[in-house]
């Protein structure tokens, strides 16, 4: 009877080592998350999302209240048409110094024509020869002048132009678009509330993939390195594990005390190091999940 006590006591003890897990390191999944802001104040006229609904890059979920916005706009517009309607018409205004040039030009064909044929003076060439030189820099001078009020003109709508500028980026961020492939973590507001600039409209992140934050000795650096893959264990029911591969992608410069939620008391008085392990997630894995490393 005694033989026999010894013997289950032995094997229990063997399946208790057997079931025992080692692993090199622990810790907790995490996931960089993103809280999208608004961009513009107003009321929200429309928001499209959901907590856990997964969003594509550029996808437009809603929009502020902009009308006022477009309002201003259009005043800009008017009073840009306004500014730029008292431009003057370069053309019309030296018509008429051009139909002279064009008829003295004429005359001095004529009358050189006539010298040839012995039937003029010089003095007559001459003279319409001064007359289009005059006319020409009674032109010049004008379209200069012209050129001078025009471009001043056109400098006083300059500003305007650029206020319909910011008009146009102010509308753009009315649009609620969001920046990034994810899930909706949290939603922080709804449909007809007033926002601002800076004002969280929701939380999103990438969960294609999680990151285990996980703490390894100092004795331990030497094993790892960045872009190694290792064995990641998670729980898959009662004394079960699931494994899936990690590649490491960070490996922190500074040690740390083990965070409490992890080690014993005794052992959280060690020094560790913290490293990441990205792992891919096809949707069993969860922000919070704790999870094993193994070399």
């Amino acid at each position: 009877m005694k033989k026999l006590f010894l013997f289950f006591f032995v094997a229990a003890l063997g399946a208790c080592n057997n079931n025992k897990n080692t692993f090199d390191a622990s810790g907790s999944f995490e996931t960089v998350e993103t809280i999208i802001s608004a961009e513009a104040a107003g009321a929200i006229k429309q928001f499209n999302i959901e907590e856990g609904q997964t969003l594509k890059e550029k996808q437009v979920i809603g929009y502020i209240d902009s009308v006022q916005l477009y309002l201003k706009k259009v005043q800009l517009q008017e009073q840009i048409k306004a500014v730029l309607s008292a431009r003057p018409d370069i053309a019309k205004q030296v018509a008429t110094l051009q139909e002279q040039l064009k008829n003295a030009e004429k005359e001095q064909n004529r009358f050189s024509n006539l010298l040839q044929g012995g039937a003029g003076t010089q003095k007559q060439v001459d003279d319409i020869n001064a007359q289009i030189e005059v006319i020409k820099k009674q032109i010049e001078a004008q379209e200069s002048a012209l050129g001078i009020s025009s471009g001043s003109i056109s400098e006083q709508a300059s500003p305007l132009q650029i206020q319909i500028q910011q008009i146009n980026d102010q509308l753009t961020k009315s649009r609620i678009v969001n920046p990034i492939n994810g899930t909706v973590l949290a939603k922080y507001t709804q449909v007809n509330e007033v926002t601002a600039p800076g004002k969280p409209l929701y939380k999103i992140a990438d969960l294609s993939s999680l990151l285990l934050r996980a703490y390894i000795t100092s004795g331990q650096l030497s094993q790892i390195k960045l872009d190694q893959k290792v064995k990641v264990l998670v729980d898959d029911g009662v004394d079960k594990y699931k494994e899936q591969e990690g590649i490491i992608v960070w490996i922190s410069d500074k040690a740390e005390f083990t965070p409490k939620t992890i080690q014993t008391k005794e052992e959280r008085a060690n020094l560790v190091y913290a490293i990441k392990i990205k792992v891919p997630n096809d949707g069993s894995l969860k922000i919070g999940m704790y999870g094993e490393v193994k070399f």
